[in-house]
């Protein structure tokens, strides 16, 4: 393992900054046993945005989060990127860490990164979780208004802004109050570069899965909000349909409820994830 920075967070937390492909990727790994799970984030969100959802899950379990390039402690890509080179770039990290076989889970932006892994990695990828996600530039989209407010990653970088714009950007429990979203942007260590916001934005804008979904293999849980207002609960559908081995649960909340909603929506994951 080739670490240039390393400290605890108590007995069972690591952080690191990995070299990879000549970039420097923050990674933290909560150890546990099992086949471990890798976090894949929204667009322009640090690792720390994942904690609730971290606290919720198996406390045995092995979760590995990380920051692509550009976004919270990782170096950001000279140039552009595509997905299915951030896959690959996935797959390095992993092994410069000593990881095998994983599952994958992708929130959002981080879907389409966790949908592209598991197509590139049939043997070390066991199962997928994608939560809040959709099958990139050929979808059903949000409203235009809605979309305008991810152009920037200002919310990031102010979480007052964050908090009034939360109940109609994410929806769901974000309608009942921003400030259950701001504190979670509160918590990021370092806030990314506008260059990394804007080469997610391009590898996004760049990428589809639909043509490849009967592809992949693995069992998958796809988690869906019917009050998302930045991917409508009909991409849900349409991924069910076309990926081979789908399950869909739906719940009533919005965009970002596995972390502001985490001890409701975990059990779905805990329970996809040890099954046999």
């Amino acid at each position: 393992m080739s670490v240039t920075e390393l400290f605890g967070r108590g007995d069972r937390f690591e952080d690191s900054v990995v070299p990879v492909g000549g970039r420097r990727i923050r990674v933290r790994i909560r150890r546990g046993t099992g086949v471990p799970l890798v976090l894949c984030n929204g667009i322009g969100a640090g690792l720390e945005v994942l904690d609730p959802l971290v606290a919720a899950m198996d406390p045995a379990a092995t979760i590995i989060s990380f920051d692509v390039p550009g976004t919270g402690g990782s170096s950001a890509s000279p140039v552009p990127y595509t997905i299915p080179a951030l896959a690959c770039g996935l797959s390095r990290l992993l092994a410069e860490i000593g990881v095998g076989a994983v599952d994958v889970l992708g929130l959002s932006w981080g879907g389409a990164l966790a949908q592209q892994f598991a197509l590139q990695n049939p043997r070390r990828c066991r199962r997928v979780v994608l939560v809040a996600t959709g099958t990139g530039a050929l979808m059903i989209p949000g409203h235009p208004r809605v979309l305008a407010k991810m152009l920037t990653p200002r919310r990031f970088t102010d979480t007052g802004y964050a908090a009034t714009i939360a109940g109609d950007l994410y929806g769901g429990t974000a309608r009942l109050g921003g400030e259950a979203v701001a504190r979670v942007f509160r918590k990021q260590m370092h806030t990314g570069s506008r260059i990394g916001y804007l080469h997610q934005l391009l590898a996004g804008a760049m990428w589809t899965s639909l043509p490849i979904l009967p592809l992949i293999r693995q069992p998958t849980l796809i988690v869906a909000g019917t009050d998302d207002p930045i991917i409508p609960i009909a991409n849900a559908h349409i991924m069910n349909a076309l990926l081979p081995h789908a399950t869909l649960h739906l719940h009533p909340g919005g965009h970002l409820d596995i972390v502001t909603n985490a001890t409701d929506l975990a059990p779905a994951v805990r329970s996809f994830l040890a099954s046999p």
